[in-house]
């Protein structure tokens, strides 16, 4: 009975996904590559070569989706948001996303120093979460310390601010 009920489930979700990935076919389809290339040559001023190897299907919402992550405003400034990319192509070690964080960071005002600030804490982050990791540390432990160290910081902030 539950491999029948788990096949069941399975074959739903094969359908769904199907009819999901045959509609969001039908909406990448909108737009011709040459009308998507005139959009992305007018916003960046050429269409690099990363946009030319997606294929025709994927184009225009690969487009829209780079528009919206990338280049729109969002709730973290553009800045933050590329020392962040900074930080991630660091731990990924991948030189294209590297190079162009740090281009988009410094076009959005980011400093030298930003930038070094932004790899060092991703570097230490990287290497605490290796060693907590690797010396399979108790999880519910480590959240309840975690938790006592932040009300701690809190009442003292608190302390500062009132003057008590």
């Amino acid at each position: 009975m539950f491999r029948k009920t788990v096949a069941t489930f399975a074959v739903i979700g094969v359908v769904v996904a199907a009819l999901f990935a045959a509609d969001l076919g039908a909406q990448q389809a909108s737009r011709s590559r040459a009308d998507v290339y005139k959009e992305i040559e007018a916003t960046l001023g050429i269409v690099p070569s990363m946009f030319k190897v997606v294929p025709d299907a994927s184009l225009d919402l690969e487009w829209q989706l780079f528009k919206q992550v990338q280049l729109a405003e969002g709730a973290i400034p553009n800045k933050y948001r590329e020392l962040i990319g900074i930080a991630i192509s660091g731990i990924t070690k991948c030189h294209y996303c590297a190079y162009f964080h740090t281009q988009v960071a410094k076009l959005n005002g980011a400093t030298d120093a930003e930038i070094e600030d932004a790899l060092h804490y991703a570097k230490s982050s990287a290497g605490w979460s290796t060693y907590i990791n690797g010396m399979q540390l108790d999880y519910d432990q480590f959240c309840k310390e975690v938790d006592q160290v932040c009300a701690h910081v809190k009442a003292a902030q608190a302390k500062t601010t009132t003057g008590k």
